[in-house]
């Protein structure tokens, strides 16, 4: 092996290193597979409606009460309008989520990746990523998350073995007219998640199910929540 070759390989690395370590600070993109389907669901016209809970035992409660109020502004934000106290509202909404207990992944990743040889590189380390957010589309340059596209191409040196868990978040939003309970409206958002705290899983479920709302009936996307930016 020739020196050029040894210092080849010594400054791809040392990139690979600064580019990981740049990225070590970022913020992972959330991402939700929604599907929604509607029957008549009217043009929003300022019809009034009220955000229920589809779990009884989340009725009344501090943290429900938190996510209904964005639930609310999104549908304010579309043109209906919160029902005032007393009241009878023209829409019911009904809204659930939860998380499960997590399961086990193991994956595998190169001791030692040349990043000019199938490693790091070769795998997408410099793909901007697409995300969507409260502001438009914008790109994230430099990205690469195992996790989120499938893991490391070959390296050199073997392979280190790792395991963590993943959680299934989802959240289901149900629309009805209130006079006579005829549905109007389903939706449902399932994320995968390396937490499981739904104080920051929820929002980002709400956001996404919002994101081109109500969309076309039974189509289901994948939206990608732009992860908050750094002041």
């Amino acid at each position: 092996m020739t020196m050029s070759k040894i210092n080849f390989r010594r400054l791809g690395l040392a990139a690979m290193t600064g580019a990981a370590l740049a990225l070590a600070g970022c913020a992972t993109p959330f991402k939700a597979d929604v599907a929604r389907f509607q029957t008549q669901l009217p043009a929003p016209q300022g019809q009034s409606f009220a955000v229920e809970a589809g779990n009884p035992a989340l009725e009344g409660g501090i943290e429900f009460g938190q996510y209904a109020n964005l639930v609310a502004g999104e549908l304010t934000r579309y043109g209906y309008r919160p029902a005032a106290p007393g009241e009878k509202a023209d829409l019911v909404v009904h809204m659930d989520y939860g998380i499960d207990k997590g399961r086990e992944r193991v994956v595998s990743t190169p001791s030692f990746g040349d990043p000019w040889y199938g490693g790091w590189y070769g795998r997408g380390f410099y793909r901007p990523v697409i995300v969507r957010g409260r502001h438009g589309r914008r790109y994230v340059a430099g990205y690469y998350d195992p996790f989120m596209w499938g893991g490391f191409g070959p390296g050199w040196g073997g392979s280190d073995v790792s395991s963590y868990t993943v959680y299934t978040s989802d959240l289901s939003l149900r629309i009805d007219r209130a006079a006579d309970g005829y549905r109007l409206f389903e939706g449902r958002a399932e994320a995968q998640s390396r937490d499981n705290d739904l104080v920051d899983i929820v929002p980002n479920l709400i956001q996404a199910m919002f994101t081109g709302f109500p969309g076309n009936s039974g189509e289901k996307v994948r939206i990608t929540v732009a992860p908050p930016e750094k002041g």
